[in-house]
């Protein structure tokens, strides 16, 4: 997870005569109050829930904790694992979000970082089920019913799901190929799962995704160039060499003419949207990822995840 998550200000040093190419600019992070934007975000989320489900404030209520828990599992085990610029962001309506980076980060660790989201709501959920078992609370009910219905639709194998990251990170999420096939296959799922469900504002989520699998696809032509021109793209921002910036650059402007428009490859000059160029050459960017888990290990892992997946299912079931 690398997303650049801080407002930020360009700084833009002189052009060094005994450098072909000028100094990249350098990012100087301003200091935001990144609660009160989450708590705004938060608001505006239970605003829109207040007037989509009737008015229901406990459902709004029960809604909002889930969310919360579920991202609380994500910070604190980025956290963990000394993530920089951790931060938590609310989605109105499609839900939330946690971000970091960290350019040296592994298999394991971006597993049981996955992992932390839907585990602790889903064992919450199965607590909360068996307590209300002789109770009948039908506030404890729905409670129950949310944590466990909304992380385990999490816990499906399908990007941008937390199952599907889990699968990815496991088995190929070095492979373009076919990370680009499982995320059509995502979007075919999810939008054959909303409408099923009926849940049609959702279905901007496989939009989203085509979205995103179009300019990846972009960005991974991209890194294939830099390969063959032998520039190293799995560093992060600070260590990027100017060259590397100015080529980086270039590349974005021709793959995305019609975003950047007026602006010409080629002529190493600052723009006024410079920021906007620097978050677009870091998305090119790549952490270094470790395959630290070898096959048995991988078993395991799954083997976790279908027993979280299945096992509260097949309680429910059994219980019902």
């Amino acid at each position: 997870m690398s997303d650049f998550t801080t407002e930020q200000e360009t700084k833009f040093e002189p052009d060094n005569s005994s450098h072909l190419y000028p100094r990249k600019p350098v990012l100087v992070e301003r200091q935001q109050n990144a609660l009160m934007r989450s708590l705004i975000s938060l608001f505006i989320y239970a605003l829109l829930f207040y007037f989509i489900f009737d008015r229901n404030l406990a459902y709004i209520a029960a809604i909002l904790l889930v969310i919360i828990v579920h991202e609380m599992g994500h910070f604190a085990m980025m956290k963990l694992f000394n993530y920089s610029n951790v931060k938590i962001f609310i989605i109105p309506l499609l839900g939330a979000y946690t971000s970091g980076s960290k350019q040296q980060v592994s298999q394991g660790q971006l597993s049981l970082i996955i992992l932390a989201g839907p585990v602790p709501g889903i064992l919450i959920g199965c607590l909360l089920f068996f307590y209300n078992r002789d109770l009948h609370n039908e506030t404890l009910t729905m409670l129950s019913n949310t944590f466990l219905v909304i992380n385990l639709l999490n816990c499906l194998p399908f990007h941008p799901l937390d199952g599907g990251r889990l699968m990815e990170t496991l088995f190929f999420k070095e492979n373009h190929v076919i990370r680009l096939a499982f995320g059509i296959i995502s979007v075919i799922a999810l939008l054959l799962l909303f409408v099923f469900l009926q849940s049609f504002v959702l279905i901007i989520i496989p939009v989203i995704i085509c979205v995103e699998l179009f300019n990846e696809n972009k960005l991974q032509k991209i890194r294939d160039y830099l390969k063959q021109e032998k520039v190293n793209y799995h560093t992060d921002y600070d260590n990027l060499p100017d060259k590397n910036y100015w080529l980086i650059r270039d590349c974005l402007l021709l793959s995305f003419p019609k975003k950047y428009v007026g602006i010409i490859a080629g002529k190493y000059d600052y723009s006024i949207i410079e920021p906007i160029i620097i978050q677009h050459v870091q998305t090119v960017l790549q952490v270094n990822l470790a395959l630290d888990l070898n096959v048995l290990k991988k078993i395991l892992v799954v083997l976790f995840y279908i027993f979280i997946f299945a096992g509260p299912i097949a309680l429910f079931l059994a219980y019902r």
